[in-house]
């Protein structure tokens, strides 16, 4: 009943495999990609478009799971004096992909990667996304490069983006950089990292931006079998993720000043779902201080915590609408993401989201005082619902696969007792997160909302994917 991927290790059994196989199928995910795609990314990835400033010299990093190869992102921080200066590399994938090709035909039916246990689907043929324009440490490589300026207490007081060259020199995972910082061992790019994410952290509190700390789950090796573990992200992810929603924002005033552009929308809470929440909080004795956003009160919270648990499951129907919004003249009426608290775009991830390339587009001729290509202008209009599309379509896969995981590693359980957090309440009952394994699941009966309950499983059935649990 999540919504976020599981982590799957390499190796697993033939029943799991075969399901995850079968969730390609009923979603009628792309396998390989057609010959003429696959041929012409192989031309393009030798001969990408030549051009954009040299900045090799710059020693960008990536930050990224381990193992991961289609890297969007690289940055370089510098302190200066009385603020910072943030250079932040992002693949340029106009560099390989034309709008109208056949590549950029394919990733406009395709719409963003979906990720699956089992391997991906990608957005570009693996030769770019995994190749020629991924930011991979050592190699030369064409980028759009935002250099943004930050004032003492991390407010944006300057922003550019251009076309460049640039080389990364090490990529960093999540763990390594945390380690450093607590450790006291951390230099260079990790120190001012942890230092204007937190600087940025803070600015959204104060603007009243929120991001949810969800858990994430993972199947884990355990005993000979598989258990289902919780993994909370880590602050570094939160500091990375602050650098990108700076692009973002700078990429959306950018297109929003010059009246022509596409940006990520979230209209605010309707007063009725917000009122529910504030009785689910009243209810969960979660405090909520008068005059206080529910953007300030999550930021105190801690998921580990049941009742703190209980309360993020349900204050995600404050988040729920997300959408494009393309414009060219009179910025649309809706130009704010309400959980970023300010006007926002997709520009970072352009490997895995076919928006951010025509974003970047529109702003780097923005930036360089050019007329935005009519190829790309063009393009705009039907952004939004090809983008709906595939968020649907990556949303019912990671739904799907979660199911699957949970209903493998219960499938011999059935009758037991398990200790949980109501998450959801209603008149037919709810959902229940358990202890362990991490599973959050149906659950039948009376549920006491954001209470400790003993459970019982009914059924887990890996074929239908079904998890159900009753109460008492």
């Amino acid at each position: 009943m999540s919504t976020t991927m599981i982590r799957v290790p390499a190796g697993v059994p033939a029943r799991l495999e075969d399901g995850f196989g079968r969730i390609r199928r009923e979603l009628k995910l792309p396998d390989a990609f057609p010959a003429k795609v696959a041929e012409e990314a192989a031309w393009v990835a030798r001969v990408p478009r030549p051009g954009g400033e040299d900045l090799t010299e710059l020693p960008f990093v990536t930050l990224d799971p381990p193992g991961s190869m289609d890297l969007d992102q690289a940055f370089h921080l510098e302190r200066l004096r009385g603020g910072y200066r943030v250079w932040y590399a992002i693949a340029d994938v106009g560099a390989f992909v034309r709008p109208g090709g056949v590549i950029d035909d394919e990733a406009r039916a395709r719409g963003a990667t979906v990720y699956l246990p089992d391997g991906n689907v990608p957005l570009h043929p693996p030769v770019l996304s995994e190749g020629a324009a991924s930011l991979l440490p050592g190699a030369e490589r064409p980028a759009v490069v935002w250099r943004i300026d930050l004032d003492g207490d991390g407010r944006t007081v300057g922003a550019d983006v251009l076309r460049a060259r640039v080389r990364s020199r090490e990529r960093l995972d999540y763990d390594y950089v945390q380690a450093a910082v607590e450790t006291g061992t951390a230099d260079g790019p990790i120190v001012l990292l942890a230092e204007i994410g937190r600087l940025r952290l803070a600015l959204e509190r104060e603007r009243g931006g929120v991001t949810l700390p969800t858990p994430e789950q993972q199947l884990v090796p355990d005993d000979g079998g598989y258990r289902l573990a919780y993994r909370l992200p880590l602050p570094a992810e939160a500091w990375n993720a602050q650098l990108s929603l700076l692009a973002g924002m700078a990429a959306a005033q950018l297109m929003l000043e010059a009246e022509i552009g596409l940006l990520r929308v979230l209209p605010a809470p309707r007063p009725a779902d917000l009122d529910r929440v504030r009785r689910v909080a009243q209810a969960l004795e979660v405090p909520w201080p008068d005059g206080a956003g529910y953007g300030a009160v999550v930021h105190d919270l801690d998921a580990k915590l049941p009742r703190h648990a209980a309360f993020l499951h349900e204050a995600r129907v404050l988040l729920r609408g997300a959408g494009y919004a393309a414009f060219d003249g009179a910025p649309p009426k809706l130009a704010e993401h309400a959980a970023v608290a300010a006007p926002y775009a997709h520009v970072t991830a352009p490997l895995r989201r076919l928006a951010d390339r025509y974003a970047s587009e529109v702003c780097l001729a923005i930036a360089a005082g050019e007329p935005v290509p009519s190829d790309v202008r063009r393009a705009l209009p039907e952004l939004p619902e090809l983008m709906a599309a595939s968020g649907r379509r990556a949303g019912a896969a990671e739904r799907a696969c979660v199911d699957l995981a949970e209903a493998y590693v219960l499938r011999d359980r059935i009758g037991q007792e398990f200790a949980a957090t109501v998450v959801d309440a209603d008149e037919r009952g709810g959902l229940v997160q358990l202890t362990e394994p991490a599973v959050i699941a149906r659950c039948d009966g009376a549920l006491p909302l954001g209470e400790q309950v003993a459970v019982r499983l009914v059924a887990a059935e890996p074929a239908t994917r079904e998890v159900r649990f009753t109460f008492p």
